[in-house]
C-alpha cells in the first residue's frame, strides 16, 4: 500500500475524520477530493469517481450547478448573514417555511429551522418533552427510536441512533431513549413469516415495549422511512399502518426523520408519501439545499406550536434557536433547489429510473456474494452473506463490506460500507447510461470481491 502523499501527511496531522478507524488511518491517509462536476468528483491526482452515494445521501441535483452557485453569491451579496432571534426575520426564511407547509407530509403549522439533520431530530426531543410538560404529563417524556436506525450524533439524537459504535464509550444512550426492533425482515423475520406477519409482529412487539414502559411515559416514536445507515433496510409489507395504529392508541407522537428520504429519494416528494403514513412532524436536512449549504429543519404540528406559545407566556421566552437558524443563505439556496426539483420534474425523473435502478440491484442479487438486493426509488443496497442459503453473514472481523468499498474505488466508484451492506444513493440527475455504468462498476467490484474471498477461503472462515 502507497504511503501518503505531503498533502495527506497534512492532513493526518491536523483533521479529524468522523466514522473512521483512526488508528489504522494514519498509515493509509485519506482520499483527497478537489472538485466535482455533474455525478462525478476528482481526487488530487485527477482521477475520476462516480459519486455513488452523492457525497453523504445529499448531493441530490449534483456538483457544480451553477444556478445554486449564483443563488448563494446573490444572497451573500443582498443579505450575508441575518438571525431570527428576538422577532427578527427575513424574507427568504418565510418564503421557505411557506413552501416547506405546502409539500410535507402531515399538517404542519409552522417550520423551525437549525444546520443540520443531527440538530433537527435533537430538536424533536427537547421540543416532546417541551409538550408534555406544557400539557401537564411531565412523565409522558421517552422517545422510541429502532435497532439500526441513524438519527444523527448530538447526545439526543446520537442517543436516538441505534448503531452500536454510535454509543460506545460515549455514554449513549441516555436514560429517555428506547429502541424497539429492527424491521429488516430478510434479516429478522422468522422461517416461514410473510412480511405482512412479520409487520404486524414488530406492531405487537412496539405496543407490548410501550405497555411495559408504561404508556404515560412514552412520548415519541422516530423512524426513517428508509434506514439508511442501518443498511438502507426497506419497510416490510404493512409496517408502517400497522405502527401508526399503535402510536394513536398511545398518543405516542410520530416523526418521520426525512433527512435521507426526503426531497424525491424514494419517488415520491417524502418518504411517507412513499410508504403511505401521516407523522406529526418530519426532521429533514441534505437535499434540502442539495448540501450546497448546512441546512435543517422540522415541521411543528399545531398542537405543538400552541404549547410552545402556551410555555413561552408562562416563561417569558421561548428558550432554543441557534446562530444560524433559517440563515439567508441557506434558504436561498434551499428555495432554488426546489424551484429545480419542480421545474426540471426531477421526482418524476427519479420515479422513470427507479424502474431500472432496480432491475439494476434485481440483477445482483444473484451475485454469489449478495444474500439480498433491495432498493426503491433511487437508493439501495446489496447484503453480503458468506452462505446464500442459509443467510449466513461474514465475521466482521474479514471486512469484507470494506474490500468491497475499497475495489469499488479501484474501480472508479465511491460507495459506502454499511455493517453487512453495501449501498447505493446517487444524485437523482443521474442518467439511465450513468446509472447502468454506475452499476457495472459495482459489479466488477463484487467481482473481485468474490475472487478474493476464494482466493482467501474466508467462506469457511
Amino acid at each position: 500500500m502507497s504511503r501518503p502523499s505531503n498533502l495527506a501527511q497534512r492532513d493526518i496531522e491536523t483533521v479529524i475524520h468522523p466514522y473512521t478507524n483512526l488508528a489504522a488511518f494514519r498509515g493509509t491517509g485519506p482520499l483527497v477530493i478537489e472538485k466535482g462536476n455533474g455525478v462525478f468528483v476528482y481526487d488530487s491526482s485527477g482521477r475520476e469517481y462516480i459519486e455513488g452515494l452523492s457525497g453523504l445521501w445529499c448531493a441530490s441535483l449534483g456538483y457544480g450547478n451553477e444556478e445554486l452557485v449564483e443563488a448563494a453569491r446573490a444572497q451573500m451579496s443582498r443579505l450575508s448573514f441575518s438571525h431570527l432571534f428576538g422577532g427578527k426575520s427575513h424574507d427568504l426564511a418565510i418564503e421557505l417555511s411557506e413552501k416547506i407547509k405546502e409539500i410535507a407530509p402531515g399538517n404542519p403549522s409552522k417550520v423551525l429551522f437549525c444546520s443540520g439533520g443531527s440538530e433537527a431530530n435533537d430538536m424533536q426531543v427537547k421540543l416532546t418533552w417541551y409538550l408534555n410538560n406544557a400539557r401537564g404529563k411531565p412523565r409522558k417524556k421517552k422517545i422510541i427510536s429502532r435497532i439500526k436506525a441513524y438519527h444523527g450524533v448530538t447526545v439526543a439524537s446520537g442517543s436516538l441512533t441505534g448503531l452500536p459504535p454510535v454509543h460506545a464509550d460515549f455514554d449513549l444512550p441516555i436514560p429517555q431513549v428506547l429502541h424497539a426492533p429492527c424491521p429488516h425482515h430478510y434479516r429478522f423475520a422468522e422461517e416461514g413469516e410473510t412480511e405482512a406477519q412479520f409487520s404486524a409482529r414488530m406492531a405487537q412487539e412496539l405496543e407490548e415495549l410501550i405497555i411495559a414502559e408504561g404508556p404515560d411515559t412514552v412520548a415519541a416514536f422516530i423512524a426513517e422511512p428508509v434506514m439508511g445507515a442501518g443498511g438502507v433496510i426497506i419497510p416490510p409489507e404493512g409496517y408502517f399502518a400497522a405502527i401508526s395504529k399503535v402510536l394513536k392508541k398511545y398518543d405516542v407522537r410520530f416523526i418521520s426523520d426525512e433527512v435521507i428520504c426526503g426531497f424525491g429519494r424514494t419517488g415520491e416528494m417524502f418518504g411517507a408519501q412513499t410508504f403511505g403514513f401521516s407523522p406529526d412532524s418530519i426532521s429533514v436536512a441534505k437535499a434540502i439545499t442539495s448540501a450546497y449549504f448546512p441546512l435543517g429543519a422540522i415541521t411543528v404540528e399545531e398542537e405543538m406550536y400552541r404549547a410552545m406559545v402556551a410555555e413561552s407566556e408562562k416563561i417569558g421566552v421561548f428558550g432554543h434557536g441557534y446562530t444560524y437558524t433559517g440563515h439567508p443563505v441557506g434558504c436561498a439556496v434551499a428555495l432554488k433547489v426546489l424551484e429545480i426539483y419542480e421545474r426540471d420534474g426531477i421526482i418524476a425523473g427519479v420515479k422513470e429510473k427507479s424502474r431500472l435502478f432496480a432491475d439494476r440491484f434485481t440483477e445482483l442479487s444473484d451475485h454469489p456474494l449478495v444474500g439480498e438486493a433491495r432498493a426503491v426509488g433511487m437508493i439501495g443496497a446489496v447484503e453480503l452473506v458468506a452462505d446464500k442459503t442459509g443467510r449466513r453473514p461474514f465475521d466482521p472481523a474479514l471486512k469484507v463490506g470494506a474490500k468491497v468499498v475499497e475495489f469499488a474505488m479501484e474501480r472508479g466508484l465511491l460507495t459506502r460500507m454499511l455493517g453487512d451492506s453495501v449501498a447505493l444513493c446517487p444524485p437523482l440527475i443521474m442518467t439511465e447510461a450513468e446509472i447502468n455504468e454506475m452499476f457495472d462498476r459495482l459489479t466488477l467490484a463484487l467481482n473481485d470481491a468474490e475472487a478474493w474471498v476464494e482466493r482467501e477461503g474466508l467462506r469457511q472462515t
